[in-house]
């Protein structure tokens, strides 16, 4: 059976939105691995910035048959790597094998809360 998704990821549209005390839901941008293998799925996440050096090499690990969620706003997802709020990033992901990678952002900075996902490019 053929495995899907591919090896290397990029998501140009990274932008932290602010936090917002109103409402139940705190603003973030986190990206998903959906790991279809019988193995784990070891991946290298590069973050670029537009105005200072990139941070690469953060590793994770997706679990065989697993789906995971990194949440961009937590330095403890990304091995201590911080990104500032309101900052313009982008994401290179290198995969060990094939693995689905969606990027995804909820904005509770106005009154009408929106989740939308980032289109990706895959190689």
């Amino acid at each position: 059976m053929a495995e899907g998704g591919k090896k290397i990821w990029y998501f140009p549209d990274g932008y932290l939105p602010e936090k917002s005390t109103e409402g139940s839901m705190t603003a973030h941008e986190a990206v998903m691995f959906f790991n279809t293998h019988e193995h784990d799925v070891h991946i290298v996440m590069d973050v670029y910035f537009s105005d200072r050096e990139p941070v690469k090499g953060i590793p994770v690990t997706v679990p065989a048959e697993r789906v995971i969620s990194l949440r961009m706003d937590l330095k403890e997802d990304l091995n201590g790597v911080e990104i500032p709020v309101l900052t313009q990033y982008a994401l290179r992901i290198t995969a060990s094998d094939t693995v689905v990678v969606q990027f995804g952002r909820l904005d509770t900075t106005q009154h009408n809360m929106s989740y939308y996902p980032g289109i990706g490019y895959c190689e």
